[in-house]
């Protein structure tokens, strides 16, 4: 398998890199231009994040590392002079096996593989440790001298190699942490687990009372056990990104000049023909060249309906045919698609860092190194005041190191982060941001767009028949050169009318205004009634002028968007100011307004007016959600607190706002509140767990009432606890 990089401009405009790591990478003088992600099995707690992401970021040319601790995987930024070898040879110098790992073939093998493996060594060690409790019982039921020696001498024959097995997800992480020069938790873990065998080995030698060989497998099983557990609620934490991965087709029908052939995915190329059969999915994106069918998009975005496929409709990689067979003439595919992009905007941001996240890293990275510190003075402390009792002392050390273990701290973001985005996902929700969920759990005012976002935008001309050919070609050229939606929507209707554009000259737009031209000689303009001295109307409508004529108006039929009255009901219970800002008509404004309840409303709003009004509402303190979809939206889903923008949106509206909404429906986005007031809930209530469980189990282990294998259950029980906690989003 081949190492997958890809250069960081290939995403789409909405998969953009946050902020933060740009401002990083500026800041070391290396340019993010290129990007690898790696698969790292071995993290499993912040300090493996800590060590990876500073290691990786001394190594010159890298411009910025993340890791994503609950998926285990680490996504680096560099300048492009690194090949993808050298980035894993740095990883494997900091102790860390680094696997190739391309998100759109992900399909969570990988963690199946860890899963079985670990399982393996559970019921390995399960099956010792009860074979070695029913020797124990005999040596606690009063077995003496040549008898007990016996019995644990059997006892360490089973022992021994059942630790030396069952233990070596633990020793291995050990050992390369120690050769990368750090102290990982499996450090200590380690250390407990070698203690106590190594007591029990010297204790059966010396034909002693007590030896521990059954405490040795017991640590090591719950261990695993706790191990095992904690893999298995990440895995149920599935990433949105990884869903999207596993609408994945891996071979695709192509088309050639022999008839049809089996190909990988990876090497289709854009212009291949590709044959898509009923009932499968579409492998890339495309257009239809041949066929008739319907495809079900309701995975990627929610809809129940299924959408019609013609000659020349476009189709996305990872929807499913339903009724025929489509010819598709491929226009991306692989790490080009469409579905690759979406799956790398959501590891982004599932990667991203928030405040909260920053506190449980330091917490963490200052945390580990007091855990050595308590370990060994404790063990003097013991050794002074057992007088010298040498076996309490280490034994008491090893479960001060285990107890301690901050994985629970570690976990306390991550694996809400995951949840909470896996079920917007569902939902048809994207999350671009990693603070966008605590930012959206703030707000006190919602501020909407009209056309387009609590209406569809499926704008339709009105009254065609009544305008001359010459002011329809006219309409029609000035159209084509702007991007507005009424200029989009009225050029898409005269198109289909047959009408051919006038040859103008010198077109120029003029944003918040209308586009402009000129026409054998005279100047032409389309745009707002106000800048061509329209008295305008109480419709949605584009304005036409020719030379000195009086502007003629191309009036606007639209419905409103799906959910967007019950949205607006919903918002308002929950106590939220919402206000609508158009630069339509007052008329049309005030219209909608009053259909969906809204009070506080703008008409004729220009792009800069839009910004400056939510700017104002956020200097008064007000924390804002802006629900934009245009061009002259992109300013105010920048000044918002958090900005939602739907998948129909322009380009520059989609990289301006924080979550994309997949659907038509706006219904969604009252539940996405619902859950970033959940996720800010549950990373609090992680916390608490946290510092709760550390104040109640360092001081028992400190004072001795904690064994070894109380400590481990106790260490596997609280980050196990974290994960399920954070679980209850889904």
């Amino acid at each position: 398998m081949s190492l997958a990089e890809t250069p960081s401009g290939a995403a789409c405009p909405a998969c953009i890199v946050p902020p933060d790591l740009h401002d990083r990478a500026r800041s070391r003088g290396a340019k993010a231009t290129h990007e690898v992600q790696f698969a790292l099995p071995a993290v499993h707690c912040a300090t493996c994040m800590a060590t990876v992401e500073r290691g990786m970021a001394a190594m010159p040319g890298v411009a910025a590392a993340r890791v994503n601790l609950t998926l285990k995987r680490v996504r680096i930024q560099h300048d492009g002079t690194l090949s993808p070898e050298d980035l894993a040879a740095r990883l494997g110098q900091l102790g860390y096996e680094a696997l190739p790992l391309d998100l759109v073939a992900l399909s969570g093998t990988e963690m199946d593989r860890t899963g079985r493996d670990l399982l393996m060594r559970l019921g390995v060690a399960f099956f010792a440790m009860m074979n070695i409790m029913l020797l124990s019982v005999a040596v606690w039921s009063g077995a003496e001298a040549a008898t007990r020696d016996i019995f644990h001498m059997i006892s360490g024959a089973i022992a021994l190699p059942t630790v030396l097995f069952a233990g070596q997800p633990f020793f291995r992480s050990a050992w390369s942490a120690l050769r990368a020069g750090r102290l990982g938790m499996d450090v200590p873990i380690s250390l407990a687990i070698i203690l106590a065998s190594s007591i029990s080995v010297y204790e059966t030698l010396h034909s002693g009372e007590n030896a521990y060989f059954d405490a040795a497998v017991m640590l090591t099983f719950f261990l695993l056990g706790g191990r095992y557990l904690d893999h298995r609620t990440r895995a149920m934490a599935r990433s949105a990104a990884q869903e999207l991965a596993a609408l994945e087709v891996p071979r695709a029908l192509r088309i050639g000049a022999e008839g049809d052939a089996l190909v990988n995915v990876h090497d289709l190329r854009a212009g291949d023909l590709v044959r898509v059969l009923p009932g499968t999915r579409v492998p890339a994106d495309g257009v239809v060249t041949d066929g008739t069918s319907e495809i079900d998009r309701s995975l990627l975005t929610g809809e129940t309906l299924p959408a019609q496929a013609m000659p020349g409709a476009q189709v996305t990689t990872g929807v499913v045919n339903l009724t025929g067979p489509l010819t598709l003439r491929v226009t991306a595919a692989g790490r080009d698609s469409s579905l690759a992009r979406l799956a790398d905007l959501v590891a982004v941001a599932e990667e991203a860092r928030n405040r909260y996240t920053s506190l449980a890293d330091r917490a963490a990275r200052a945390y580990s190194p007091l855990v050595h510190v308590l370990a060994f003075s404790a063990f003097w402390v013991w050794m002074w005041l057992s007088g010298g009792d040498a076996r309490l002392s280490i034994n008491i050390a090893a479960a001060v190191l285990i107890i301690t273990c901050p994985c629970a701290l570690g976990l306390a973001v991550p694996a809400v982060v995951t949840a909470a985005s896996g079920r917007l996902f569902r939902a048809g929700m994207l999350i671009k941001s990693g603070t966008a969920l605590e930012r959206l759990a703030q707000i006190d005012t919602v501020v909407f767009d009209k056309t387009g976002t609590l209406t569809m935008g499926d704008l339709r001309p009105t009254g065609l028949d009544t305008k001359t050919p010459d002011q329809l070609s006219l309409a029609l050229a000035l159209a084509q050169g702007s991007a507005h939606p009424l200029a989009r929507a009225l050029g898409s209707a005269l198109v289909a009318r047959g009408v051919e554009p006038a040859a103008l000259e010198a077109l120029t737009e003029r944003p918040g205004y209308g586009i402009e031209g000129k026409w054998q000689g005279q100047p032409v303009r389309l745009g707002r009634a106000d800048w061509l001295g329209a008295a305008g109307g109480d419709s949605t409508a584009t304005w036409l002028a020719i030379g000195t004529d009086a502007a003629v108006p191309f009036t606007f039929k639209d419905q409103i968007r799906p959910g967007a009255a019950d949205l607006i009901g919903q918002f308002q219970a929950l106590g939220l100011d919402v206000q609508l800002l158009s630069g339509d008509v007052s008329g049309a404004v005030s219209t909608l307004a009053d259909r969906l309840g809204i009070e506080e409303w703008q008409a004729q709003y220009l792009p800069a007016q839009k910004a400056d009004h939510v700017a104002q509402l956020v200097a008064q303190g007000r924390k804002v959600l802006m629900v934009g979809d245009g061009l002259n939206d992109t300013g105010a889903l920048r000044a918002a607190t958090v900005s939602i923008s739907p998948a129909s949106a322009l380009d520059a509206a989609r990289v301006a706002s924080d979550i994309v909404l997949l659907g038509r429906d706006l219904l969604p986005l009252a539940d996405a509140l619902r859950v970033a007031r959940k996720s800010t809930r549950r990373i609090r209530e992680n916390f608490a767990i946290s510092a709760a469980y550390n104040l109640i189990a360092v001081p028992i282990a400190l004072v001795g009432l904690a064994t070894p294998l109380l400590a481990a259950l106790a260490m596997s029980l609280s980050s196990i606890t974290v994960t399920l906690n954070a679980l209850r989003l889904k």
